[in-house]
């Protein structure tokens, strides 16, 4: 019964429309449920004022009695919903927040809960831990399963409730692939320069000394959005501020790649190499990727108005600026003057 009724709780917060039919409702039923338990399931719901009775569609005739159609009033299921979430935020460790569930779902809250319980037990255990440990293991120990954080969304949920920092976890994703300028190892301030492409990284590497970075990061396109992750256990040295630099190609696909890496650790486009870039006549290609207007907007806001509408209008066109359109001159040259870093 109980979990019949959380069952068509959890549907009817996120059914869309405002009435709903008996047999919209029988299709919910678990195999094992049985007639009497459904009606006696949606007679509760209709006490509670949340299934009303359409009663021009008349009634199923049997016995118990139930209405061919409902309107569906899910206020106070919301405000059951906030109930539990308030007891539970009383019931859990205090080190769990609960906050967000608030403005999300029932399904989120119902999914989420059995993981909650197992690191509520977790921190009731145990204090919070003092060495980092790679995900798998720590996703052993918090739930019983390694590859919950990994593969099975346990990396949101820690995130959600205000967890993932304070439990050190070291994310398992590839390597990050860098060169170190020894010159700038000491700088207060540390400026750091991402690559999407091996041939860029090759064409900077031989005057990484000469520049104002103290790395150069080979992004490996994608990878880069995860291989981030490690940056600062790879490279640990301390610095007022840690600046980071990107420059990729210029068509849907780069910029989404940047947009994903921009949200992770604030990578600014590194405009004197794509303004160069822009200056070049581009090639046709990439017709079949797909837009990112979100991600687009977010990248051009960088630029001035008339690069702004040179982009968008080759990218609609098919063009695209790879960072292979800059020589490793060009590359060279635009690298070594410092005033970029304090344009950019």
């Amino acid at each position: 019964m109980i979990i019949m009724e959380t069952i068509i709780q959890q549907h009817l917060l996120s059914f869309t429309k405002k009435s709903i039919t008996l047999a919209q409702l029988e299709k919910l039923m678990p195999s094992t449920c049985t007639y009497p338990e459904f009606a006696a399931c949606i007679t509760s719901f209709e006490s509670q004022g949340v299934l009303m009775p359409i009663k021009s569609k008349g009634t199923n005739g049997k016995h118990p009695s139930l209405a061919l159609g409902y309107r569906i009033r899910t206020r106070p299921l919301q405000e059951e919903f906030h109930a539990e979430l308030v007891k539970a935020r009383l019931r859990l460790h205090p080190l769990i927040q609960l906050e967000p569930y608030f403005q999300l779902s029932f399904a989120h809250w119902f999914d989420d809960l059995p993981y909650l319980e197992h690191i509520h037990h977790y921190l009731e255990s145990r204090p919070l831990p003092t060495n980092h440990a790679p995900a798998p293991e720590r996703s052993f120990e918090l739930v019983g399963n390694e590859k919950w954080i990994t593969d099975l969304g346990g990396k949101e949920l820690l995130e959600r409730i205000g967890l993932w920092d304070k439990l050190r976890i070291i994310p398992v994703s590839d390597p990050l692939m860098f060169a170190i300028n020894p010159s700038r190892l000491y700088a207060p301030v540390q400026d750091h320069f991402i690559v999407e492409n091996k041939t860029t990284y090759q064409a900077l590497l031989p005057v990484l000394p000469e520049s104002a970075m103290s790395t150069l990061i080979y992004g490996v396109g994608n990878k880069i959005v995860k291989s981030i992750e490690n940056f600062h256990y790879q490279y640990p040295v301390k610095a007022t501020a840690h600046r980071i630099h990107y420059f990729g190609d210029i068509d849907h696909a780069g910029v989404q790649i940047w947009h994903r890496l921009n949200n992770k650790c604030q990578a600014k486009p590194a405009l004197p190499f794509y303004e160069l870039a822009l200056s070049k006549t581009p090639p046709v290609g990439k017709n079949n990727q797909l837009h990112a207007k979100e991600a687009l907007e977010a990248f051009s806001a960088y630029f001035p108005r008339d690069l702004q509408n040179l982009m968008a209008t080759a990218l609609a066109d098919g063009q695209y600026y790879p960072q292979e359109i800059l020589t490793t001159e060009e590359l060279q040259t635009c690298w070594r003057d410092m005033r970029w870093i304090s344009m950019n």
